[in-house]
C-alpha cells in the first residue's frame, strides 16, 4: 500500500504528485510520516485481529491476518513479534514447510536478525534437518554470540556428530555464565556421545552442585554408568531419581533394562538331570532305564533368565553348548581336575532343542543321555557347563559374568 491508498481513493497518483511538488521538503517529510503512522496502525489492526483469531483457535484467518500484517507494513516495530506469531500459526495448522518459509523471507528482509535464524535452527531441528539448523545457529551465533545461541548451536551440531566443535562451544558458555548449568550439562552430554563415560559424569555431577534439582542431569549420570556397564551405580542413581522425579526414573529404568545384559539367573530344582550331584555319579542313579547298556534317556535343564529374551536366539540350539568345566581352580574343574576314568560318559556339545517360555523367561533344554556298552558309565553333573550366546529382545548379547551356568558355580 502506497502514498495514494493512504490519501484516499478519490485522489489520483498524478494529483498527489503535483501536490507533492509544491510543497517543501518539510511538507513533504511530514505526509511521508504520516504514511508511515497510518500503515503502521493498519498493521497493528490485522496483527490485533491475527492475535484474537489464534487465541480462537481460528488459525486459517490469524495466518492471513498475521500475513497482511506483515506485507502491510514490514518496517513496523511489531515486525519480529509478527514474524513468529505467523510461523507458529502454520506449524498449528501442520504446515511446517509455509514456517520455514517465513522466517526465510524475514531472513532475507532482515540478515543480522540473530532471533529469526535461531527460530529457523529450531524448526529445522524439530524436522531432523540438522545439517541445516547448524547453519542457521552458526549464522546466528556470529551475529549474537550469546550463550543461549552457544547452546542451541552445540545440541545442533551434536546431531550431526561434530562433538569437537560442540565441546568447545559448551566450553565457551562455561566461560561465560560459570553459573550456569547449561554449559556443563551440554558438555556432559558431548562426552557421553564420544564415550568417555567417566569425563561426562564428571560434568554431569558438576551440573547437580550448581542445582541440585536439574534432576535431567542425574538421569543422564544413571545412563553413563548404564554405558559404563556398571549397573549396579545406574540402579542406586534410579533409587534416588524415584523419590524425585517418577518420569525420569521410569526412563531410566527402562535404559537400564534396554542396555543391561542378560544373565542366567538360575536353573530350576524341576530339571531332570541332576546337575548337583558330584563326580562319580552313575548313570544308573538317574534311572532305572539307564541300568540298560546303550540305552538312552532324554533329559531337561530349566533355566531362569533376568531379562525377556529373544526367543529366536534362545530356541536356536546353536546357540548354546554342553560341555565339562575347564579353570584354573581344580575345585570348579570337571571331576575336580582327577584323571577322568573309562566309564565316564560325554554328552552331545549342542542340545536336542530348547523351548523358550515368554511369560516366565525360562528356556528349557532337553538333551540325550547314553548309558555306555557296559552299563557302569558315571559322570560329574555338577561340572558340566551349560553356556548361552543369544540375546534379549532388545539386541543385546549376554553378560560375560552370566552366560553359563553349572550345578557347581551356579551363573558364572
Amino acid at each position: 500500500m502506497g502514498i495514494e491508498s493512504v490519501l484516499g481513493d478519490s485522489l489520483s497518483w498524478g494529483t498527489a504528485t503535483t501536490i507533492l511538488s509544491e510543497r517543501d521538503a518539510t511538507d513533504i517529510f511530514s505526509i511521508l510520516a504520516s504514511e508511515d503512522t497510518k500503515l503502521e496502525e493498519l498493521s497493528n489492526t490485522f496483527l490485533d485481529a491475527g492475535i484474537t483469531q489464534y487465541t480462537n483457535g481460528d488459525y486459517e484467518e490469524a495466518a492471513r491476518s498475521f500475513a497482511a500484517a506483515i506485507a502491510i507494513y514490514p518496517d513496523s516495530d511489531n515486525n519480529a513479534d509478527t514474524v513468529k506469531y505467523l510461523a507458529q500459526t502454520y506449524i498449528e495448522l501442520d504446515e511446517v514447510d509455509k514456517a520455514i518459509e517465513t522466517y526465510e523471507t524475514a531472513i532475507a528482509n532482515d540478515p543480522t536478525n540473530a532471533d529469526f535464524r535461531t527460530a529457523l535452527g529450531q524448526l529445522y531441528y524439530s524436522e531432523e534437518r540438522y545439517d541445516e539448523a547448524v547453519a542457521q545457529y552458526r549464522k546466528a551465533v556470529d551475529i549474537d554470540d550469546s550463550s543461549e545461541n552457544r547452546y542451541s548451536y552445540g545440541e545442533a551440531l551434536l546431531k550431526i556428530e561434530d562433538y569437537e566443535e560442540a565441546e568447545y562451544q559448551f566450553e565457551q558458555v562455561v566461560k561465560a555464565d560459570p553459573d550456569s548449568t547449561a554449559g556443563y550439562y551440554g558438555l556432559g552430554k558431548t562426552y557421553s556421545l564420544m564415550e568417555e563415560y567417566d569425563e561426562a559424569i564428571k560434568y554431569f555431577q558438576e551440573a547437580l552442585e550448581i542445582d541440585d534439582e536439574f534432576y535431567d542431569a542425574m538421569a543422564e549420570i544413571g545412563y553413563a554408568y548404564c554405558d559404563l556397564g556398571d549397573f549396579d551405580a545406574a540402579r542406586d542413581v534410579l533409587e534416588e531419581l524415584e523419590d524425585l522425579d517418577e518420569d525420569l526414573a521410569d526412563t531410566l529404568e527402562e535404559y537400564i533394562d534396554q542396555t543391561e545384559n542378560p544373565e542366567i539367573d538360575f536353573a530350576y530344582a524341576s530339571s531332570t538331570f541332576p546337575y548337583q550331584a558330584t563326580s562319580g555319579y552313575l548313570l544308573s542313579n538317574i534311572d532305572s532305564y539307564l541300568e540298560n547298556a546303550g540305552a538312552e534317556l532324554s533329559m531337561t535343564m530349566t533355566f531362569q533368565f533376568t531379562k525377556s529374551m529373544d526367543a529366536s536366539s534362545v530356541e536356536s540350539i546353536y546357540n548354546w553348548s554342553i560341555t565339562r568345566a575347564e579353570s584354573d581352580n581344580i575345585a570348579e574343574t570337571y571331576n575336580y581336575g582327577d584323571e577322568i576314568p573309562s566309564t565316564e560318559i560325554t554328552l552331545n556339545y549342542y542340545p536336542d532343542y530348547v523351548l523358550y517360555d515368554s511369560d516366565t523367561g525360562t528356556a528349557t533344554l532337553g538333551f540325550t543321555i547314553r548309558q555306555n556298552e557296559t552299563a557302569d558309565g558315571t559322570i560329574d553333573p555338577s561340572h558340566i557347563v551349560f553356556s548361552f550366546n543369544g540375546e534379549d529382545i532388545y539386541g543385546v548379547s549376554m553378560s560375560e559374568d552370566g552366560d553359563e551356568y553349572s550345578g557347581f558355580s551356579g551363573s558364572a
